[in-house]
């Protein structure tokens, strides 16, 4: 009985091609913007927990200031210096590589190219605790860190722009008024964390950067990479401890620095953003419900359209039962289709939109089959009424109908 009465639905669903499909519409983009939205969001998601883990794992950055200024409108907090640095790597157990960090920016200038770039002051540590791999070349040496000789590694970014598919391991070129050897070559990692081209980068010694460009001894931040068999938050707290009594902060008065764990940062991003996902996900869902109602609206008018037709039904030996059923899988049937081409049309709208937005495409099984139960769900809820009302007409008063 099943499945003749399916085939009735897709009988009459023929007969009535143009009506069925506007009838599915709603379904249709409803189902197509819950699942672009959330395998996007899911996309991006994963794309910012990525960029974040680029940045290294296990990180702590240790910044002078408050939150993510310098405080208030009280005294500049001071930066820090080599023997803070030092006295982190000496003092705090569970530490695996420290660097101070010294940032400026500049022009780099080789024969007719020019490029303008961000400079790094920093040790042969940074690209320790940032597990980031040369590919070609050499790091710093002590002595060349200690001397502070003009030399420097560069970002895929800055090789392409300079030098032009040629080799650049051995050659020099100039950032501002410093001549600077090239001794190695970074491999390319993209995008970074917030948006910026982790790439575009030239890396020299600290002390190099602060007496040729900085002119000062200050460290702007530290970066400390933490053993994995060690708890981050207890390396943390000691690093704090430890820099509260060198920068003579008194019990109960604030810190002026702050330590930014990159786990933490990641997973409040990851977190937001799923949040948003949900946000999206649900605000798509409403048309679904919009998709309902139309399916609803359309079995009411075909009920009426066929009241006749129920009648003879009735009257030659249908029981009610069948009928209920017979408008029942019409409209089953009705959502299932307009499910199954919302899912094929967010499936090529994901695979469009995500190289566009920059995210991977993460196709999601679970979603998939939640859309479209969904939408078989939404036939059945708005159909039954419809169909109720087929199954409850009098046989005399529908052969009457004209």
């Amino acid at each position: 009985m099943i499945g003749t009465t399916i085939v009735l639905a897709f009988r009459e669903i023929r007969r009535h091609l143009l009506r069925s499909f506007l009838t599915t519409l709603g379904i249709v983009i409803g189902v197509s913007a819950v699942v672009t939205m959330v395998t996007l969001g899911n996309g991006a998601t994963k794309a910012v927990s990525d960029q974040i883990s680029s940045l290294g794992s296990n990180i702590l950055t240790v910044r002078p200031g408050q939150g993510f200024g310098r405080g208030g409108g009280g005294p500049r907090p001071p930066d820090f210096d080599l023997e803070d640095v030092a006295a982190i790597r000496e003092q705090t157990a569970g530490v695996t590589a420290v660097a101070g960090q010294v940032q400026t920016s500049t022009t780099a200038v080789r024969n007719a190219a020019n490029w303008d770039t961000s400079i790094n002051g920093t040790t042969s540590d940074y690209l320790v605790a940032q597990q980031w791999q040369l590919s070609a070349g050499r790091t710093f040496t002590p002595a060349e860190e200690q001397a502070g000789r003009a030399v420097c590694i560069i970002g895929n970014t800055v090789r392409q722009n300079l030098f032009r598919g040629e080799e650049a391991v051995g050659e020099r070129f100039r950032l501002g008024t410093v001549s600077c050897d090239v001794i190695g070559t970074l491999a390319a990692r993209g995008q970074g964390g917030f948006g910026n081209d982790q790439d575009d980068i030239v890396i020299m010694p600290l002390r190099t950067v602060q007496r040729r460009f900085t002119g000062d001894t200050d460290v702007g931040n530290i970066m400390v990479s933490v053993d994995a068999a060690y708890e981050t938050a207890t390396v943390q707290r000691s690093i704090e401890g430890l820099l509260r009594e060198r920068r003579g902060i008194q019990p109960g008065e604030e810190d002026n620095f702050r330590i930014t764990d990159t786990q933490q940062i990641a997973q409040t991003l990851s977190g937001t953003t799923r949040i948003l996902t949900t946000v999206m996900g649900a605000v798509a869902a409403v048309s679904l419900l919009v998709g309902g109602i139309g399916i609803m609206n359309i079995m009411l008018v075909s009920v009426t359209e066929r009241t006749r037709e129920i009648g003879i039904r009735l009257a030659i030996g249908a029981v009610a039962r069948e009928v209920l059923l017979q408008f029942l899988v019409e409209a089953i049937v009705l959502a299932c289709l307009g499910g199954f081409i919302g899912l094929v049309l967010a499936f090529a709208a994901t695979v469009i939109l995500a190289p566009i937005i920059q995210v991977p495409f993460l196709f999601d099984p679970q979603i998939n089959l939640v859309a479209f139960a969904f939408s078989a769900l939404i036939g059945i809820v708005f159909g039954y009424f419809p169909a109720r009302r087929a199954a409850a007409l009098n046989p005399i008063d529908a052969l009457r109908h004209e």
